[in-house]
């Protein structure tokens, strides 16, 4: 399993437009991805390419949260996605 860890980058944290940012590009990806809080149990880690479960972490700007999907192009995809959540979106 690749595991990629990301810092929220987005301001105002994980709300609404940057949730359904990043949620919609984890939908394409062909894997399953999931998301949790930095130094939760794997097993408390939600479907990425949902926007409630992405709003439910409560994710502020500066939170750090672990990507982890299993699969061939694993460790591209979770760069990809990480790199999604560390840009601020509210950014004027």
């Amino acid at each position: 399993m690749s595991e990629r860890k990301a810092t929220i980058g987005s301001r105002v944290g994980l709300h609404a437009r940057p949730a359904a940012i990043f949620a919609e590009a984890a939908g394409k990806v062909p894997l399953e991805v999931t998301i949790a809080m930095d130094g939760e149990p794997a097993d408390d880690a939600m479907d990425a390419s949902s926007i409630l479960s992405l709003m439910s972490l409560g994710a502020t700007h500066g939170d750090v949260v672990v990507l982890r999907a299993e699969g061939d192009g694993a460790d591209e995809a979770l760069e990809t996605l990480a790199k999604i959540l560390e840009t601020d979106h509210d950014a004027a």
